[in-house]
């Protein structure tokens, strides 16, 4: 039995860095959230995060010892020397609440975590599961910052003035005090940028690029999964070749085409050209899908006197719903995101999709804030749909993985 696997080195060990990962965490929430100076210690982090594993472990998890490590982390942490340090100019009340934020945080969440650690030995499966589970809690924390850090920067420059942008650009707080002044970016964004023709062309091309999509990949799809023909097997391993080729060794090419056509700065040559590169994806998802489908159920059919088409409306979609809704939800997801062909092809600001137009914002001549206000509103909707129907997104990617 190793050292590793001994209590009094565990607790310890898992306090210190889940107290080091803490205090980073709040130092970065409380410095966005007021404005003011919050940084982490890391060595007092693991120091007294340390120090509250061993109490942790030696004397139980009760509600006792809770209370005094978030009473004991606050006491610290107003006394200048705790796992995270504050300027000169932070509020009393606002060192207050990021004590308790992180002293209630980690005494909770600490106690989960060393649930299964005593003092004495443990056995190898006993030290990996408090590994493990310190490993989730920090990848929840990790990745749950990339996402909501970048997000929360681009809401709160959306809602500031010139003046503050420029007083303090690192300053992400609010002042709630200016009321539906806050939306003054948004506002201007519809009245003097015309961003309602933007919402509304990208999703009218977004909605025809599905249709479209699902026209070619049903009935192509049904074909790989249920028909049979010469070069199927090629066929169907071929689908996704055309993602190895990168979209800007086309670019070119497409751009030439398009001009020489007259299909440049036209709806006509973006919905043509958008399904191109969501049909190979559609196939592939759908089927797997059909695939998956008893066949018994459409050869019933077949004998009951019904044409292959009929199988397919009245028996093969019907029963594909769920892949359908999440093929229809990912081809409107890239369409509706796609921005380097929107912005090759397309120049008169009357047919910008979001993407172009917020491409267009892009310059010295635009306050920044703009600029993120019109992120804002190409991300809220996408990510409220995609949020409202993610189970058929991942059952749809899931679709074709297990036969039967």
């Amino acid at each position: 039995m190793t050292t590793l696997h001994r209590g009094y080195f565990t607790g310890p060990f898992l306090g210190a860095l889940w107290m080091a990962t803490l205090a980073v965490t709040v130092a970065i929430a409380m410095s966005f959230a007021t404005g003011q100076a919050f940084r982490p210690s890391l060595l007092w982090a693991l120091l007294w995060g340390g120090l509250a594993g061993t109490v942790a472990v030696a004397a139980g998890r009760g509600r006792v010892v809770q209370m005094g490590t978030v009473l004991a982390v606050c006491l610290v942490m107003m006394l200048g020397f705790g796992p995270v340090l504050t300027g000169p100019d932070t509020g009393f009340t606002a060192r207050l609440f990021g004590a308790v934020v992180l002293g209630g945080s980690f005494a909770v969440s600490v106690m989960p975590i060393l649930k299964d650690v005593t003092p004495g030995r443990l056995t190898r499966h006993e030290f990996e599961a408090a590994v493990i589970r310190f490993l989730t809690g920090f990848g929840y924390i990790f990745f749950s910052a990339i996402v909501l850090i970048p997000f929360y920067v681009m809401v709160m420059t959306s809602l500031k003035n010139q003046a503050e942008l420029i007083q303090n650009p690192l300053d992400f707080s609010i002042d709630l005090s200016k009321g539906t002044d806050l939306f003054r970016s948004y506002h201007e964004l519809f009245t003097q940028f015309n961003f309602g023709t933007y919402l509304f062309n990208s999703f009218f091309i977004s909605v025809l690029t599905v249709a479209i999509t699902l026209a070619f990949a049903i009935p192509g799809a049904y074909a790989v999964a249920r028909l049979r023909f010469r070069g199927q097997a090629a066929f169907s391993r071929s689908i996704l070749l055309i993602y190895m080729v990168p979209m800007i060794v086309l670019a070119l090419p497409i751009y030439i085409a398009f001009s020489l056509t007259g299909l440049r700065n036209s709806f006509g040559g973006i919905v043509m050209i958008y399904p191109v590169t969501t049909i190979p994806v559609a196939l592939y998802m759908l089927q797997g899908y059909f695939r998956g489908l008893p066949a018994e159920i459409e050869e019933a059919g077949l004998m009951d006197g019904l044409s292959r088409l009929k199988v397919i409306w009245k028996i093969t979609l019907p029963l594909s719903l769920p892949a359908l809704a999440s093929v229809s939800l990912y081809v409107f997801m890239i369409a509706w995101n796609e921005f380097l062909l929107a912005f090759m092809l397309l120049d008169d600001p009357t047919k910008f999709t979001l993407t172009r137009g917020i491409a267009a914002l892009n310059s010295s001549e635009v306050p920044r804030q703009h600029l993120m206000a019109g992120s804002v509103i190409a991300t809220v909707p996408i990510m409220a749909l995609f949020l409202g129907l993610e189970k058929f997104m991942t059952k749809g990617l899931t679709a074709g993985s297990v036969k039967g």
